[in-house]
């Protein structure tokens, strides 16, 4: 739920959101749980804790992600840590509402639906590259913490005047998450190529040159033989071009849904 919806995963994922404690994690989420009055003052904070997690995964990814990690970054006993959470599974929760806090204003608020839409692209986009483990995670059935219903309902708010019906606004929220996740899955695995690899881009497609030259010679191919020689450049950014067509199309229904709204 990186906008507040849909929750959409990547394949291979590797951890499910919601598989802990619910009941806990909520407690955790939204501060409801029950606190001692007595006792020592606690050495961690459960913000630290969570931040840390996040911090791990950043330069590690999930695999690198245990609480026995997370306790040797915080330079503490891994029993510590359960003083504050059950276990990694609720963990994972408060980490990935921890990093969809809204990071700022969608556009001006007079800039209506479509300027809102294309910053919370942008910015989903800007999340998934700052924490590719997203993508390892399965979204489905997120926990509903401050920050997913923070975002959910900064969209709504400004997409409302598009006059879809309630449905039809959830799914948009979805359409344009699930095309964000699309494009970051994409760029995050180029990224992990060139690492594991040693080839840049440039490179690895140098390589094949020579072959597809001869190929493109040979006629069976006309149609791509015949496309410019910038037409798999790097500098066409193919995540705006459909990101705008996609609010083309939105356009086109919000349009048709004023003509046949009685007067």
């Amino acid at each position: 739920m990186t906008s507040g919806a849909s929750g959409t995963s990547g394949a291979g994922s590797t951890e499910t959101s919601g598989s802990g404690d619910i009941t806990r994690t909520l407690e955790l989420l939204w501060d409801t749980g029950r606190r001692p009055s007595r006792g020592p003052k606690p050495t961690l904070t459960l913000d630290r804790i969570v931040e840390a997690a996040v911090q791990l995964a950043d330069a590690e990814g999930l695999g690198g992600l245990s609480m026995r990690r997370v306790a040797a970054e915080l330079g503490t006993g891994t029993m510590s840590l359960y003083r504050y959470i059950p276990g990694k599974n609720e963990l994972l929760d408060l980490m990935l509402d921890r990093v969809q806090r809204p990071t700022g204003e969608l556009a001006g608020p007079d800039d209506g639906w479509r300027a809102a839409l294309e910053a919370v692209a942008h910015e989903n986009l800007a999340r998934y590259r700052r924490h590719p483990w997203l993508l390892q995670v399965n979204q489905s059935r997120p926990i509903l913490g401050p920050s997913a219903l923070d975002g959910m309902e900064r969209i709504l708010t400004r997409i409302r005047p598009m006059g879809l019906t309630d449905p039809e606004l959830v799914s948009v929220i979805i359409m344009i998450d699930g095309y964000v996740v699309g494009a970051a899955r994409t760029q995050v695995h180029e990224q992990e190529a060139e690492r594991r690899t040693g080839l840049t881009d440039t490179e690895f497609w140098q390589a094949q040159v020579p072959v597809l030259e001869q190929v493109m010679a040979s006629g069976r191919y006309p149609v791509m033989a015949s496309l410019s020689e910038d037409a798999f450049g790097t500098d066409f950014d193919h995540f705006e071009f459909g990101l705008q067509r996609m609010l083309d199309g939105l356009d086109v229904v919000v349009a048709r849904r004023g003509e046949s709204a009685p007067s």
